[in-house]
C-alpha cells in the first residue's frame, strides 16, 4: 500500500487558482535591454498572442505539473508486507575499552605486531556478524562511557561503527564502572534472562562516577549477566641500547576486580593474551543459549517522491521547448550551425 508522510501538503493544490484570482497580472513595460534577435522573438510572441495566448494543452500541462509537484511534496512511500523478525535471541551489549592503552602494540598478527584495538575490532566484528537473531548494542568507554549504537538487529551498522572508532576518542583513562552503569540502563527495559553485557578492557578503573563493584551489584539486581575479558599480552620484548628487555604490558590489568564483577552477576571472567585466545573466548560466547522473545514484525518502506518529481521536470522541459520564444532560439541556432557548417565544408 501507499502512504503519504506529509498529507497536509495537499492543501497547496488550489494555490495557483488563488494567485490567478487574487493578483492582477503585471502591466507590460518597455524593456531596457536590447538584444540582437528581439524582432524575431517579438514576432513569435505576437503570433502567440494573436492565436489566443496559451493553448488549452499548455494549460492542462501546467495543471498536471503542479499536481505532480504537490504529489512529490506529500512524500509518498510504498509500505511492503509485514516481515516477522526472529523470535529467539538475546540482548547483548558490548562494552569495548578504547582508552590510550588499547594502542599498545603487543598483539602478533602475520609475524608482526599490531595494536590491541585493531585486533579487538577484527575479532569482535566477526562475533557481531555471527549473532543472527540477537539485538546488539555497542558502548565505547575511556575516561567517559557513551552509547555508540542502541540495541538493534542491524549487525552491519554495529560492526561498521566499531571498525571506524578511533583510539582514545573517549579519553585516555578507563571508566569501567560508568560503562557497566550505562549498559544496565539500556538493558533494564528488556526481558529478563536475556540481558547480557560483554565487557572488554586492558586496564583498571581509574576514573568515573561509580566504582565497578557498585555498578556490578546494581547489574545483579537488574538481572544483567556480565562476561568480562581481560585483554593484553603478558610479555613484550623492548629493544634497548645494549640489550633487549622483557616487560609485562598488562601490569595495570585489574584481574581481581574483573573476576569479582563476573562473579557478582553470574558471568565468567576470561583472560585473553593473544588474538587466538580472544577469538576462542568469543566463540564460546557465541554459543550462548537463546531464549524466546515476543513476536515482532516490521514493514519495509520505499520512497516514491522522485517519480512524480521527475515527471514534473519532464513536463516542464516539454512546455519550455514548445514555447514560441524557445523555438526561435533553436531555429536561430540551427540556422547558424548550418551556415557555419557550409562555410567549413566550402573551405
Amino acid at each position: 500500500m501507499i502512504e503519504f508522510q506529509w498529507p497536509w501538503v495537499f492543501a497547496f493544490l488550489p494555490l495557483p487558482l488563488l494567485v490567478y484570482f487574487l493578483f492582477k497580472p503585471a502591466r507590460h513595460q518597455e524593456s531596457a535591454l536590447h538584444v540582437p534577435f528581439f524582432k524575431v522573438a517579438a514576432g513569435f510572441e505576437s503570433a502567440d498572442q494573436a492565436s489566443g495566448g496559451r493553448s488549452i494543452a499548455r494549460r492542462v500541462l501546467l495543471i498536471i505539473i503542479w499536481c505532480l509537484l504537490v504529489l512529490a511534496g506529500v512524500r509518498p512511500e510504498w509500505i511492503g508486507d509485514p516481515i516477522e523478525l526472529p523470535t529467539s535471541g538475546r540482548d547483548l551489549m558490548l562494552a569495548v575499552d578504547i582508552s590510550g592503552s588499547m594502542g599498545t602494540e603487543d598483539m602478533e598478527v602475520n609475524s608482526g605486531l599490531t595494536t590491541r584495538l585493531r585486533v579487538v575490532k577484527a575479532v569482535v566484528g566477526d562475533f557481531v556478524e555471527r549473532r543472527v537473531g540477537d539485538r546488539l548494542g555497542l558502548i565505547l568507554f575511556g575516561s567517559q562511557a557513551y552509547l555508540q549504537t542502541p540495541l538493534t538487529f542491524d549487525r552491519t551498522t554495529v560492526r561498521t561503527l566499531l571498525a571506524e572508532t578511533p583510539l582514545g576518542i573517549a579519553g585516555g583513562k578507563t571508566a569501567i564502572g560508568d560503562a557497566i552503569g550505562l549498559a544496565v540502563k539500556r538493558l533494564q527495559s528488556r526481558p529478563e534472562n536475556s540481558r547480557i553485557l560483554i565487557l572488554l578492557t586492558d586496564g583498571k578503573n581509574n576514573v568515573g562516577e561509580v566504582s565497578p563493584l557498585q555498578a556490578a551489584k546494581i547489574a545483579a539486581t537488574q538481572g544483567v549477566k556480565i562476561y568480562t575479558i581481560g585483554f593484553g599480552a603478558d610479555e613484550l620484548v623492548v629493544p634497548g641500547l645494549l640489550f633487549n628487555r622483557t616487560i609485562n604490558p598488562s601490569a595495570e590489568l585489574d584481574t581481581k576486580t574483573l573476576t569479582e564483577i563476573a562473579g557478582l552477576t553470574g558471568g565468567i571472567y576470561q583472560r585473553a593474551r593473544n588474538t587466538q585466545e580472544l577469538a576462542a573466548i568469543y566463540d564460546v560466547l557465541d554459543s550462548l543459549e537463546p531464549i524466546e522473545q515476543d513476536q515482532q514484525t516490521y514493514r519495509p518502506e520505499k520512497s516514491l517522491f522522485f517519480w512524480p518529481l521527475g515527471l514534473a521536470l519532464c513536463g516542464s522541459m516539454l512546455m519550455a521547448l514548445g514555447h514560441p520564444l524557445m523555438r526561435s532560439f533553436f531555429q536561430m541556432g540551427w540556422r547558424q550551425f548550418r551556415e557555419t557548417g557550409g562555410e567549413t565544408a566550402r573551405s
